[in-house]
Order: C-alpha cells, then sequence, then structure tokens
C-alpha cells in the first residue's frame, strides 16, 4: 500500500501551532509514521506489536 492511499492521522498530543507533529495511519498489520511537516520525505512502518510495546514504553505502562 503506498503512503498517499493511508488514513493519516495527527497526534493528540502535537501542538496546535503545526510544530513538532506526527502522523500515523494504522492498517491491518502495521503502524505508519511520518512527519507531518514534511510528507515529502518517506514515512515508516513498524509491526503493530512493536507499536503497541513502544507506546507502552513511552507512557510508562
Amino acid at each position: 500500500m503506498r503512503t498517499t492511499e493511508l488514513g493519516w492521522f495527527k497526534s493528540s498530543y502535537s501542538s496546535a501551532q503545526g510544530d513538532d507533529c506526527v502522523e500515523v495511519a494504522v492498517t491491518g498489520q502495521a503502524v505508519h509514521v511520518r512527519d507531518s511537516k514534511d510528507i515529502s520525505r518517506p514515512a515508516f512502518a513498524v509491526g503493530r506489536e512493536g507499536w503497541g510495546r513502544f507506546v507502552r514504553h513511552i507512557t510508562g505502562e
């Protein structure tokens, strides 16, 4: 799947000024991540299990 076909959404923790923004798109097998300020740069994808571990780590759960 091309990244232009994904349903991207911005993190609820992104600032209202539009800086420091990360967008994610979730598919059946992966979570795709990109910089919302420069969507021409390549996104990266990580498996859903790996994404879950990452989120639990940064939230301290």
